[in-house]
């Protein structure tokens, strides 16, 4: 295993580092001395040709010290203000860390809005790959002056997955304030023990990990598990680490077998299958029978009316859509061809009766397989 992980960081040729607040915070406001760690090594990457996208969390720990506060306002227009004044010095501490090394940085804000939309997706893959193609650093964070929940990321761990998928990465590094996995949370359990390599995101990997945020971040160490479970299904190799370990990035591309590394999965999804899995936010939900589960996961066959049994939420055609088998497991996710009228007057029925019910017949499937991606939760 070490081996194959070691094979991944000599192939790389781009890579995405997500910096959480735990690193970037020293008694609750910017650690300068990180970001100039941070800058350093990332600078000697693209020294040697490799691309690097920064995610870097922080701006709110900045603001919150900047204007004087002893922690994060509750309120959401509180924190959006706060967010607002600390992005500037985020992105100045930034600067002036890479100036030293002769490299130049961007600053690119997002919502999930953003990147939910097809054509904003690409436009915003374009600017990325603009950039990377000038040598620039693009260091993107949540636009969390502007945000609201229905377009929320949630957290870093997760906008760091969406860029990862976005931009066709090699591998997530995702540097934190602990080394990794735990069976247990190690900062209230001695007998916690490190979790080196992740084959399988399951059930049971999930309740290893705490949702207990820091102080002054929103992700904890189930949404880094999260993030992980995306990028690896998409065939994409993670790894968490300690971000205040020296020299963190160079050892872990010169084979130091830092951190958890979580296995990539041994099928790459396309991009478009990427942004419907991942992106998209789903408006409703399917359950669909046992012959139709295999077809689809077996035989890769589309979603026809036919495997359908029950439906939830009121979409229209073209709106990202779940569905689960009799047992209530998620299998996939994908764009349906109809409304959520018109699938519960059809579900049950085979193709060729849809035009006798409906009046009208666009498409024989539901989802069409090029619009289907598998998303399968394991039990295990």
């Amino acid at each position: 295993m070490d081996e194959d992980r070691q094979n991944i960081f000599n192939r790389a040729k781009r890579i995405v580092v997500k910096v959480g607040s735990g690193v970037l915070t020293a008694d609750q406001h910017l650690n300068i001395k990180a970001i100039r760690s941070v800058s350093r090594q990332i600078s000697k990457l693209l020294d040697k040709g490799i691309e690097v996208i920064l995610v870097s969390s922080g701006a709110m720990a900045s603001g919150v010290h900047k204007v004087g506060f002893s922690c994060r306002p509750h309120d959401i227009p509180g924190r959006q203000a706060v967010a607002a004044v600390g992005q500037a010095s985020l992105i100045l501490a930034y600067e002036k860390a890479f100036e030293r090394y002769h490299k130049k940085v961007a600053q690119i804000l997002l919502t999930r809005d953003d990147l939910s939309n097809r054509r904003r997706y690409l436009n915003a893959r374009n600017t990325i790959q603009t950039l990377l193609s000038w040598k620039v650093i693009p260091i993107i964070n949540e636009n969390d002056t502007v945000v609201i929940e229905e377009i929320k990321f949630g957290d870093n761990d997760n906008l760091s997955a969406m860029i990862t998928l976005l931009m066709d990465a090699d591998i997530l590094i995702n540097l934190t304030d602990i080394d990794g996995l735990y069976t247990k949370d190690p900062r209230t359990n001695p007998d916690a023990e490190l979790i080196p390599v992740i084959s399988t995101i399951n059930r049971r990997i999930e309740k290893y990990a705490s949702d207990i945020p820091g102080p002054l971040g929103t992700g904890g160490m189930l949404s880094k598990i999260k993030a992980a479970k995306k990028v690896t299904s998409a065939g994409i190799p993670m790894i968490i680490a300690k971000g205040e370990e020296k020299n963190v990035i160079r050892s872990l591309f010169s084979g130091k077998p830092l951190g958890s590394y979580f296995v990539p999965g041994k099928q790459k999804l396309p991009n478009r299958k990427c942004w419907i899995a991942f992106t998209r936010i789903p408006q409703g939900s399917m359950k669909i029978d046992e012959g139709a589960a295999d077809a689809i996961l077996n035989r890769g066959k589309s979603l026809l009316p036919i495997g359908i049994t029950d439906i939830q939420g009121d979409f229209g055609v073209g709106a990202c859509v779940e569905f689960f088998d009799h047992r209530n497991t998620k299998l996939g996710i994908g764009l349906v061809n109809y409304s959520a009228p018109d699938i519960r007057k059809i579900k049950g029925l085979k193709s060729n009766q849809i035009e006798k019910c409906l009046g009208y017949k666009p498409y024989d499937e539901v989802i069409h397989r090029d619009n289907l991606a598998i998303t399968g939760e394991s039990e295990e």
